[in-house]
């Protein structure tokens, strides 16, 4: 299949184009290099999925762009066969610092990339929301029938544009399917974001830094758990015209998380505390049973499993990560890493 991955160079979009190279599809990425944090990380992504498709016998073509180009995603997805909608601009701290960038972005690119899509011969369009639709919780895990009213203009800007997606499939039949992804992690993961700011503070001599009281829980979602899902959208329409939460096997307190990195990589180190960053969600924890019974879908990295992979990734790829994840590292960055993106 000939595939397109809009923000295909970022953490989540860059760990799909690598799958769907290894698998031999024609993968074809658009990305706009903003550098939110350092850009090494996006040209690693870039190198690791273009030497998947180099063995594979599948192509890698990447295309420098914006999803706010309406005549290049028109372009772009005339020529593909499945679109996976990654691009966007990410974090409650920054939405809460520049709302209206983040509506341009995040709501008017995907409009730009339905618009394309809906006189396209496509499988189907593939949208990744955000659990910070969901906002503040009336019952926890939430399910794909709880309110959304979200707290940030990020989650505003998620729940704006999963509108969209699911009025193009009720309108104009277009096959969409949108996933919320509840915090994904994982190797090549950005750097602002909790789990790589805990490692690299504690790798480096350095307390972790907690924004508030680290009560807040979270659904830590390892990355290997979130391709799967994607890629069994590949050849089933099963979940057509549906929203789907994407989550974990658990939640977490950010306090018990910060813990858990502290004891694995420096146990003497003592944790600290600073102010609660504005538009972070409370709580946040998935009910899959609708993915697992339309797409099969199963979790299968703990979130402590998961740490402990991540940091084994971290130190064997310190040198040229760690440098990347240092240079985007501030007191800003850090606030937003533990929001609910």
């Amino acid at each position: 299949m000939r595939i397109l991955v809009t923000g295909g160079a970022g953490f989540i979009g860059g760990h799909l184009a690598e799958a769907f190279a290894r698998e031999g599809h024609d993968v074809v990425v658009v990305d706009n290099f903003t550098p939110y944090y350092d850009l090494g990380i996006k040209h690693h992504n870039v190198d690791v999925a273009r030497q998947a498709a180099s063995e594979s016998g599948g192509s890698y073509e990447l295309v420098v762009g914006d999803v706010r180009n309406a005549e290049l995603m028109e372009k772009l997805v005339r020529d593909s066969d499945i679109v996976y909608h990654q691009a966007a601009q990410a974090g409650v701290r920054s939405s809460v610092d520049e709302p209206l960038r983040v509506n341009e972005i995040n709501v008017r690119g995907t409009l730009n990339v339905l618009e394309a899509a809906r006189d396209a011969d496509l499988e189907r369009v593939v949208f990744a929301s955000s659990s910070s639709v969901y906002g503040t919780p009336e019952y926890l895990p939430y399910d794909e029938s709880h309110p959304t009213y979200p707290v940030s203009p990020y989650g505003a800007s998620k729940l704006a544009a999963e509108s969209y997606v699911s009025t193009y499939n009720e309108v104009y039949e277009l096959p969409t399917v949108s996933l919320r992804y509840f915090t994904v992690y994982g190797p090549r993961m950005r750097p602002n974001m909790a789990i790589s700011n805990f490692v690299s503070r504690c790798a480096n001599g350095e307390p972790p830094v907690i924004y508030g009281d680290g009560r807040q829980t979270r659904d830590f979602t390892y990355v290997d758990d979130i391709i799967t899902a994607n890629l069994r959208l590949l050849d089933t329409d099963a979940a057509d015209g549906e929203v789907m939460n994407i989550g974990s096997t658990d939640n977490i307190s950010v306090l018990d998380l910060a813990e858990a990195v502290r004891d694995r990589v420096a146990p003497s180190m003592q944790i600290e505390y600073d102010e609660r960053a504005p538009g972070d969600a409370e709580h946040t924890h998935a009910a899959v049973s609708k993915a697992a019974d339309l797409i099969d879908y199963e979790p299968r990295t703990s979130i402590r499993e998961g740490v402990s992979a991540f940091v084994d990734w971290y130190d064997a790829n310190r040198d040229w990560y760690e440098p990347l994840v240092r240079s985007s590292m501030g007191a800003a960055d850090a606030a937003s890493a533990q929001s609910n993106d």
